[in-house]
């Protein structure tokens, strides 16, 4: 299982999400929280659970969200 970050805009009612899928709950908050922030017209985020594969992890450190490496 992973976690997807989900942002609604005004005027519109669904969610939507990016091809990001986290490892854990916190990850995919704090980058859908950093999306609120970059994105305009953002009126609500949250965070959805996903069958899909982890392929970032948020670091704190840069405050963003950074890709893991294919193996």
């Amino acid at each position: 299982m992973s976690y997807k970050p989900a942002v609604q805009v005004y005027g519109e009612e669904p969610f939507y999400k990016n091809g990001l899928s986290f490892a854990t709950y916190d990850e995919a908050e704090a980058e859908a929280k950093s999306l609120s922030c970059r994105w305009t017209m953002v009126r609500n985020y949250r965070v959805e659970e996903s069958d899909e594969p982890v392929n970032y992890r948020w670091d704190e450190t840069l405050q963003k969200a950074v890709g893991l490496e294919s193996k």
